[in-house]
């Protein structure tokens, strides 16, 4: 009886992987058939690749902008080392203190330590956040270089008569695409959209 429930497990298992196999053959199947679709579709589009992060750190004026970010970046830093060094500094004086303060001197003490981190803290965001000085200060010295760039992106298109061009680094997608395969207009018109 044993034998014959180590049977029944063994072919389970083999049903299980036949199974699976067969799932992973008939997706290759219709990636394949998908590829092959697709390409016979676009054969008349002219599609180009770009690294676009290659184009951009090889301009001096990129690589000017990202050495005054990195600048900056580096002073704000320190800045914010020396305020958590005293903050530290504060700290380890309470520490030391500690046994001889009242209950309400040590809450107050505590209470001083915590605002002061909670300041810098604050100084960090501000400077380091998704919406801080260090942020706006990169769109403001970068965007005009990154709107120069798309500008020769698009105007490369058009001479070569590329209809779309991506990016190879994947960060940015699709750099250029002609307007005659925007079908935006269409799907709004066909959802009664105005």
């Amino acid at each position: 009886m044993h034998e014959d429930y180590n049977k029944i497990v063994l072919l389970a298992k083999f049903f299980k992987t036949f199974q699976f196999i067969k799932m992973k053959i008939k997706n290759f199947i219709i990636t394949l058939a998908l590829m092959i679709g697709s390409s016979i579709g676009t054969e008349a589009q002219k599609i180009a690749v770009v690294d676009i992060n290659e184009v951009l750190s090889s301009l001096p004026e990129y690589q000017n902008a990202q050495a005054e970010l990195d600048k900056i970046a580096a002073e704000w830093r320190q800045e914010i080392a020396q305020e958590f060094d005293k903050i530290k500094s504060l700290y380890n004086k309470f520490q030391a203190e500690q046994v001889l303060l009242s209950s309400d001197d040590k809450n107050r003490k505590e209470e001083e330590i915590i605002k002061k981190e909670g300041e810098v803290r604050e100084m960090q965001k501000a400077k380091f956040g998704p919406e801080g000085a260090l942020f706006k200060k990169r769109q403001e010295m970068v965007s005009p270089i990154q709107e120069k760039v798309f500008a020769a992106i698009e105007s490369y298109a058009a001479d070569r008569g590329y209809d779309i061009i991506f990016d190879k680094g994947g960060a940015t997608g699709l750099l250029f695409a002609n307007a005659e395969y925007d079908k935006t207009a269409d799907l709004k018109k066909r959802l009664n959209i105005k």
